[in-house]
């Protein structure tokens, strides 16, 4: 009897610990509140970061393609020993590689198909072809040899010497080149 008696006292204790009022755990309204102001500042404070950095993300892009081409396509020449250019289209947002073997008697042909340098739409200040000679020499038949790629209001300016070497002013992207 005892034991029935000790087993109804423990349940009757077991209920009243486990109500929810008295001693309930959690937050407050006002402490949620809080948190989601907090929250809500700190995103607003970091979204124009974000999107400056890919803004500058893509305008690197973009150079580095283009840096890449006219490499690329200098060393083409120079380890075949005929000519080759690199056609960049602004409006195609796209260049092609073409090369001039002695058989072709000084005419260009295309070498594979075009190559976007951007899948953003970048600004390029004018259509530019560069021509390559097998002695490294790099001369601007359409175009000149400095141009700007634009993005979103920030510019960068590509300078190629006529030996192929590619310089970028500024280092940064920035709104006036």
């Amino acid at each position: 009897m005892s034991e029935i008696m000790t087993a109804a006292q423990n349940a009757n204790d077991k209920r009243t610990r486990t109500s929810p009022r008295g001693n309930a755990r959690g937050f407050s309204l006002a402490e949620m509140l809080i948190v989601l102001t907090v929250g809500t500042i700190l995103t607003i404070m970091v979204v124009p970061s974000v999107n400056s950095g890919l803004r500058n993300y893509r305008i690197d892009g973009a150079i580095s393609s283009i840096t890449w081409a006219i490499h690329s396509t200098r060393y083409q020449a120079l380890m075949s020993g005929y000519p080759y250019q690199v056609a960049f289209t602004g409006s195609a947002n796209a260049y092609q590689i073409q090369n001039s073997p002695p058989a072709n008697n000084g005419t260009y042909s295309n070498v594979g198909t075009s190559v976007p340098f951007s899948s953003y739409p970048v600004v390029l200040s004018a259509d530019t072809t560069l021509n390559f000679r097998p002695n490294g020499y790099v001369t601007a038949t359409t175009g000149v040899l400095n141009f700007t790629i634009t993005y979103q209001g920030v510019c960068q300016r590509l300078t190629v010497t006529n030996y192929g070497n590619v310089s970028i002013s500024p280092n940064y992207p920035q709104p006036t080149c």
